[in-house]
């Protein structure tokens, strides 16, 4: 929006072919010209297993009275209203409208104002959930990914009914750059699924390229079956992408949820 990253040049990047359907033509970047994601991460329900031990399914379950005071929702207002938005029936991918996301602000407010919701926080939700302080979390799956395997899963975290969000750290070059050539070498590297599977295997985050997981399989067939870096195809077709905001929509919104979740 800014100008700040420059276009791939044509034919640049051959192994973008292996980029994930799904992310192929986000609202900010349609066509995939100036950026291709690195690792992704999908914000979901997480929830202890031993509280609630049928799991989390949908959002309004999350939001259960029956969860009062035990639940934390992310910092990230993309994720969380992301989340709300889609339990409202609106899809956060989508041209939805300010008042549709101030519905959204007001669903979250009663959350916080009835006591399900006591916390709106970053990653400190782990310790929460660690302590027994919080049940039931809006998470992100690279931090359920490690909570699960330390506690030898007394911890899960699932995408919901309603479906969940996914955001992606993203390859790029600065408009200002004097090598592209280079940059677009490393990152078709990066694009090839020998390499993605290693990547994916040493972060633990949703792997973006096509064919890493088969290749992950071939030195670590356990990890390779993990939804947490390798979503089904149900999943996927799940998982939005928060549209791309102006800088007017970026200014309200974010105030806005700001605002609420200091009430918290």
């Amino acid at each position: 929006r800014l100008g700040y990253t420059a276009k791939f040049s044509d034919g640049s990047i051959p192994n973008k072919v292996n980029l994930q359907a799904s992310l192929q033509n986000p609202s900010f970047d349609p066509g995939r010209t100036q950026s291709l994601p690195w690792q992704g991460i999908m914000a979901g329900v997480g929830w202890n297993s031993e509280k609630i031990p049928g799991g989390i399914k949908s959002i309004a379950q999350l939001f259960s009275p029956k969860n009062k005071g035990k639940v934390v929702v992310l910092s990230e207002m993309r994720d969380t209203m992301g989340l709300i938005l889609l339990h409202l029936g609106i899809d956060p991918s989508k041209d939805f409208t300010e008042d549709q996301f101030m519905k959204g602000i007001d669903f979250l407010a009663k959350q916080i104002k009835d006591g399900i919701v006591i916390g709106v926080k970053g990653n400190e939700y782990t310790q929460d959930l660690r302590d027994g302080n919080v049940w039931a979390v809006v998470g992100w799956s690279g931090d359920m990914f490690q909570l699960k395997a330390e506690s030898e899963g007394k911890f899960d975290f699932a995408i919901a009914e309603e479906g969940g969000m996914i955001a992606n750290d993203n390859l790029m070059i600065p408009a200002t750059a004097t090598n592209n050539a280079a940059v677009e070498k490393l990152i078709n590297y990066y694009y090839d699924p020998v390499i993605a599977a290693k990547v994916a295997a040493f972060v633990n985050y949703v792997c973006p390229v096509v064919g890493a997981q088969e290749e992950m399989a071939k030195f670590d067939a356990e990890l390779a079956k993990s939804e947490f870096i390798f979503p089904t195809a149900k999943t996927n077709s799940q998982l939005k992408i928060f549209r791309a905001l102006t800088a007017a929509e970026e200014t309200k919104f974010q105030t806005a949820f700001q605002s609420v979740a200091g009430n918290a």
